[in-house]
């Protein structure tokens, strides 16, 4: 039987996170894997990977902050925003003053409304977005509020840009769940008037897992083992630590006594622990001051 638990994958380009989920599924000998939000084929890094009991924790998984190293090339747009679209516009980036370039940034740092990328997987009437673009449909998302807490510039240099003079833009993004690095190319370019697109995406973290815990395919090839479930939570979640009284409540699905000096949020929620260290339950408030079990991990 396979153990419930997480995988934290550092996805190798070319592969898409299907193609991750599927090696797992073999290794792990259940089809019951699931992952916490995708990478495009072209990008790598941290691909939080659930098995078993453990694709429950996905959901509040997905939620969580990311952070990505990515490179982004002005004088050149393309139809995808990223490199492996088709050229739409070419100009020349050399005259990109950096204290404009810096001010575009920061313009982009903070809440703001963000367009996704046509061909990301948001679903349009029930198809992705990306599915209907290759059927030869216009596709317009609607904006949506987004957080980049962290969009800082690491380096600028040269590079050739179809033909033209462009510039490479390293840059450090740390951003709310739902954030497209990609869209951060493509309005950063619009807004400096030469147009923009990602070259290189690498997720270093979601949550509370970094590169640091990230195994490659090749690893777990050699050694499969997954992140327990109470381990994983609370690298995930504020941590409680229940009584026996309060775990029995919570593994009948009953509400408990909220904890004043931690209380929890329905879009965080706290992970509680039974006496003994294993996860019984993920807690969210109430405004009655009792805590909800929004997921019951040990059932009575």
């Amino acid at each position: 039987m396979a153990t419930d638990g997480l995988v934290v994958v550092d996805k190798p380009a070319g592969w898409t996170s299907h193609d991750v989920v599927a090696r797992v599924r073999r290794l792990a000998g259940t089809r019951k894997v699931g992952h916490a939000g995708t990478l495009d084929p072209m990008a790598t890094g941290v691909l939080v990977l659930g098995v078993e009991k453990a694709t429950r924790l996905l959901t509040y998984v997905v939620g969580a902050d990311k952070e990505y190293l990515a490179t982004v090339r002005l004088g050149v747009s393309t139809t995808t925003d990223d490199a492996e679209g088709e050229v739409l516009t070419v100009a020349d980036a050399s005259g990109v003053p950096r204290e404009r370039l810096d001010a575009e940034v920061a313009a982009l740092t903070g809440p703001i409304e963000q367009r996704p990328s046509a061909v990301s997987a948001i679903k349009v009437d029930g198809q992705r977005a990306y599915a209907r673009v290759r059927a030869g449909e216009q596709v317009e998302l609607a904006a949506r509020p987004v957080t980049v807490h962290r969009f800082d510039v690491l380096d600028v240099r040269t590079a050739d840009g179809a033909g033209v003079p462009a510039l490479d833009v390293d840059v450090l993004v740390l951003c709310s769940s739902g954030t497209y690095v990609r869209a951060l190319a493509r309005d950063l370019g619009a807004a400096l008037g030469v147009g923009g697109h990602l070259t290189a995406l690498r997720r270093t973290r979601v949550g509370g897992y970094g590169l640091d815990v990230a195994r490659t395919l090749d690893e777990l090839e050699g050694g499969f083992d997954v992140l327990p479930m109470a381990d994983a939570a609370r690298a995930t979640f504020a941590a409680r630590e229940l009584t026996p009284e309060e775990t029995s409540e919570l593994s009948f699905g009953r509400r408990i006594a909220a904890d004043p000096a931690q209380p929890a949020t329905a879009a965080a929620p706290v992970a509680a622990f039974a006496p003994d260290g294993g996860l019984v339950a993920l807690l969210a408030d109430e405004p009655s001051g009792r805590a909800r079990p929004v997921l019951v991990v040990r059932p009575a």
